[in-house]
């Protein structure tokens, strides 16, 4: 197989079906023993972690995998993709059985935990956007270790705050880092530094040999987050960022300075007022939120005044998107923004679960709200275009995938997307759904 470029689809060998992205490192030859990261996103888009991870995996020296087939649902489509891939790359390449790592992102992250919890030969797992399924805490040995990432604007960065938390409490190995941005997968600098911590908990427990130089520069590299965060003024995220990089180095270098450092701020009012102020946030977007979410939830029982609460719901969403439009302090901004995002996600996920119940009628209603919380997610509209096709709203279609067309990024996916989506066949050769497509073509 070549080496240094992704390769987006392979199939299995024994089940031709499953496929996986795979990223080799240039240097991968097959008589020698190589690390590798399966991933899995949540709209089984095996090609989008590796894009992220390639120029890591490259300088570490790791092999990737995503798989093509893993998608939120159904746990038994997941276990079997994940099954599929594990076996067909042991099959085919050579792998350090002992640096297998798990990554995920949203619902990929808690397959990814899942998996490590169950099947117990995973040496870590990189978390994205999402912290353990609830029955992850009931083991106390700690049998792999956790690099966790998310957005400070994610829905799910209180969780995220508070599965670390509880990752401490275990005596789990665990690094948490922010990045600035949504809910997503992290950025490619974030990558490099999740595979290069892994690599150092490797040296600790013996999975990988001790390289003086590299800790020595991992060290470096941590020790400048710490101070450019403290010159920033913000204490409470430099006494974290401290205290992880202090254990972090533990068993490998002096960490003395450090542990100390974490020490001093420990007891700075400032820290403990910023653990109060980030306890607070969490708590507001939970305020935020609860109204607008049992709304949503009331339009799963299908109620007699179910236009009224529909009117409702749409109105307080856009009142609070039009809040995060508005709010210029950051502080409270990012709290309405993780708002927002997980009342869309919420929305969609019912819209959803009604499409598998073949209900495309009150799917729509979900997709329509989802795309009031955020009017330029093409997730929402295209979902938003497939329900109405199956509820034979011709004209509710074609508006939804003229605005679709007007947000997305990637008109080429997008024209294929158009050929391909079944729900769009009764309308494949009339003029309007023409023009669409001709204009994304052309685009």
């Amino acid at each position: 197989m070549q080496t240094g470029v992704i390769l987006p689809r392979v199939a299995a060998t024994k089940q031709p079906e499953q496929s996986y992205a795979l990223y080799l490192p240039s240097q991968y030859v097959p008589d020698k023993r190589w690390p590798i990261v399966y991933a899995f996103d949540p709209g089984a888009r095996g090609s989008a972690p590796l894009e992220l991870m390639k120029e890591a995996a490259e300088r570490h020296g790791y092999i990737l995998v995503g798989s093509n087939n893993s998608r939120n649902g159904s746990w038994k489509i997941e276990a079997e993709a994940a099954e599929a891939i594990v076996q067909d790359t042991h099959a085919r390449l050579s792998i350090d059985d002992r640096r297998v790592y798990l990554a995920g992102f949203s619902g990929g992250a808690r397959v990814a935990a899942q998996i490590a919890q169950v099947c117990k030969y995973a040496a870590g797992v990189l978390l994205n956007g999402a912290g353990f399924h609830p029955i992850a805490f009931d083991s106390k040995d700690a049998p792999f270790v956790v690099f966790a990432a998310v957005g400070t604007y994610d829905f799910n960065y209180p969780e995220d705050v508070r599965t670390d938390e509880e990752l401490e409490k275990l005596g789990y190995q665990h690094f948490l880092r922010p990045f600035e941005g949504p809910h997503q997968w992290a950025p490619a600098a974030t990558m490099e530094e999740g595979l290069a911590w892994f690599r150092l908990q490797a040296m600790k427990n013996g999975r990988e040999g001790r390289d003086d130089s590299f800790i020595v520069l991992q060290a470096a590299k941590e020790t400048d987050r710490a101070r450019a965060l403290e010159q920033s003024g913000d204490l409470y995220a430099t006494w974290k960022e401290y205290r992880q990089a202090a254990q972090m180095l533990a068993g490998l270098a002096d960490n003395a300075a450090l542990r100390a450092r974490a020490d001093a701020l420990e007891k700075d009012k400032a820290v403990r007022d910023g653990a109060k102020r980030e306890k607070q946030e969490f708590t507001e977007q939970e305020d935020l939120s609860r109204e607008i979410s049992a709304g949503l939830f009331e339009l799963q029982q299908n109620p007699p005044n179910r236009p009224v609460i529909h009117d409702t719901v749409e109105k307080q969403l856009a009142a609070l998107r039009g809040r995060a439009e508005n709010e210029k302090r950051e502080e409270k901004l990012r709290v309405i923004k993780r708002a927002v995002a997980g009342l869309l996600v919420q929305a969609m996920e019912m819209g959803n679960a009604r499409l598998d119940q073949k209900d495309a009628s009150h799917a729509k209603d979900y997709f329509e709200l989802a795309s009031i919380a955020d009017p330029d997610s093409m997730w929402a509209l295209g979902n938003l275009a497939v329900a109405r096709a199956l509820d034979g709203d011709r004209k509710g279609t074609i508006n939804a995938l003229r605005r679709a067309k007007s947000k997305t990024k990637n008109p080429g996916r997008f024209a294929e997307w158009l050929n391909e989506e079944p729900a769009f066949a009764k309308l494949r050769g009339t003029p309007e759904f023409s023009a669409i497509l001709g204009t994304s073509t052309q685009r």
